[in-house]
Formats: structure tokens, sequence, C-alpha cells
């Protein structure tokens, strides 16, 4: 439906706006900054921040990054450095045969969104 559409999309920017505050995080405080993704729970963090984002059990998550940012089953983090780079990595949610692509550039930091 329409509703699930727009609800798909909206958890797709949401978790793209907290990729950008972790980089923005990274770059002016000059420390690491992580998003933990919790596929288990369908939930992800911000490093330094206390609220859980919630990703409705209708989308199907999937996050391939960087053999060191995977901590046990179903834990990934994208890492974002003070000089602007990350660990790098690509975040899928799937709902109903619609794919919102998230891809992490690890040289320059760059998140882009994309429907497939």
């Amino acid at each position: 439906s329409g509703s699930d559409a727009t609800e798909h999309q909206s958890v797709a920017r949401d978790l793209v706006s907290a990729l950008r505050y972790a980089k923005g995080q990274a770059l002016i405080s000059h420390e690491e900054t992580t998003v933990e993704l919790d596929l288990n729970e369908n939930t992800y963090t911000v490093s330094g921040r206390d609220k859980v984002f919630t990703i409705p059990e209708t989308i199907a998550v999937t996050v391939v990054t960087a053999q060191d940012e995977m901590e046990g089953k179903g834990l990934a983090n994208i890492r974002f450095f003070p000089d602007g780079s990350a660990s790098g990595g690509r975040i899928k949610l799937e709902k109903n045969a619609v794919t919102w692509q998230i891809d992490i550039n690890w040289l320059t930091g760059q998140i882009s969104l994309e429907n497939k």
C-alpha cells in the first residue's frame, strides 16, 4: 500500500540521516563514531547517543561491511573516522520486492540512497 511504501522510504531516510550524523560527529569530535546495527532486533544506535532506533519487523535488513566490523551474530558496525573516511559498506532495506540500498564509500565516507 501507499503508506507501507512511505514508511519504507522514511525508514531508509532516517537511517541515512543517522549515518550522516555519525560522520559529522567523527569530523567534529576528531573521534571515531559508529552506527551499530542489530539485525536480530531490527534496531540501530549511534555511538554516544542513548536512543535506539527501531526498524519495523516487516522490513528485512542486510548489511555488508568490513569483516572486523562484524561483532558476533547479527551485529554490524559502520564506522566513521575523524578524516571523513569510513569502514564502508552497504545496507539493504527490503520489503515486498522493493529495496532501498544505502552505500557508504570507505574512502570518502559519502552516503548515498538508491531505490532498487
